[in-house]
């Protein structure tokens, strides 16, 4: 059992229903509620009475609730007191890191933060941009680097990576739909996208969404029904003919040769990254970091 099982599991019973939850810890209904299952298989008991008014807990959920939150509670109090001594650089730097950051952008930064602070070590942790926030917000990262800039007086952050989106295509529907500057958005409306999922990253996910339905495409339904993608998954499904997926130059994954990557005519998408971390941390080996990150932004 992780923290992060402890908190879902006490947002739950705070909430008083998995919908609620899931809103509170910016996750998906259904993954909250796989975790809940596990956590039942894992101790052997029921820890939720469910009916179609919420969830409320049965006695061993009771005795969850109180322990996670007595453990929550300590940990809280411990990474603050290690916070203090380790202020000025020389523990673990928690770095959450997207899909598809661009190849090669971290490897000034971590080169600077070494040369700076050796006796820092950077732990990389792969999660979604909702999953940072909350894990940010929680004390499980230091640094973030998400889709949409948070809202709220409690992080600090700057954009450090700016990207024009493009489309994959297969190689046959290039030769159809390609213009002198790329492919209009408009001329995708037959075609599936292939997307991912709101729960990842919602104002992102929103942005996408109105930009592609402003062009006449449905996003109601994805062609692999906007779950996580592994890269060749995605790649199979623009192979078909039947569907696109929106990608950056360079994207760092090697493309079949049925598989062709296109500007998109007038720059109709741009997707950005933002670097976050808590607005109170007093870290000089973050506060280093964050410089060389935002070195590397070009605009």
């Amino acid at each position: 059992m992780e923290l992060r099982d402890m908190r879902a599991f006490a947002a739950i019973v705070e909430e008083g229903a998995l919908s609620a939850a899931a809103r509170r810890l910016h996750m998906s209904q259904p993954r909250l509620s796989q975790m809940v299952l596990a956590l039942e298989r894992e101790f052997g008991v029921d820890l939720l009475i469910r009916s179609s008014t919420g969830v409320q807990p049965t006695a061993a959920g009771t005795t969850l609730l109180a322990e996670a939150r007595g453990v929550l509670a300590r940990y809280d109090q411990a990474v603050a007191a290690i916070t203090r001594h380790a202020s000025s650089g020389g523990g673990v730097l928690r770095l959450g890191i997207p899909l598809e950051l661009p190849s090669g952008f971290l490897t000034h930064p971590l080169s600077a933060l070494a040369s700076a602070y050796p006796e820092t070590r950077v732990e990389p942790r792969h999660m979604s941009t909702a999953e940072q926030l909350t894990a940010l917000r929680a004390g499980e990262l230091d640094i973030a680097l998400v889709r949409e800039r948070p809202l709220g007086p409690d992080l600090d952050a700057i954009r450090v990576i700016e990207e024009k989106l493009g489309v994959l295509l297969a190689a046959d529907r290039v030769a159809a739909l390609a213009g002198p500057d790329g492919v209009r958005l408009d001329d995708l409306a037959g075609l599936q996208w292939v997307g991912f999922p709101r729960s990842g990253s919602p104002a992102w996910h929103d942005e996408v969404t109105a930009v592609l339905r402003g062009h006449g495409i449905d996003t109601e339904t994805s062609a692999v029904g906007g779950q996580v993608l592994l890269a060749e998954v995605k790649l199979a499904a623009v192979s078909a003919g039947t569907a696109f997926a929106l990608a950056p130059p360079h994207w760092s994954h090697p493309l079949p040769e049925n598989v062709v990557w296109q500007p998109l005519a007038g720059d109709p998408l741009v997707r950005r990254t933002w670097a976050v971390w808590q607005a109170g941390s007093h870290r000089r080996d973050l506060g280093h970091f964050v410089v060389a990150l935002d070195n590397r932004h070009p605009g």
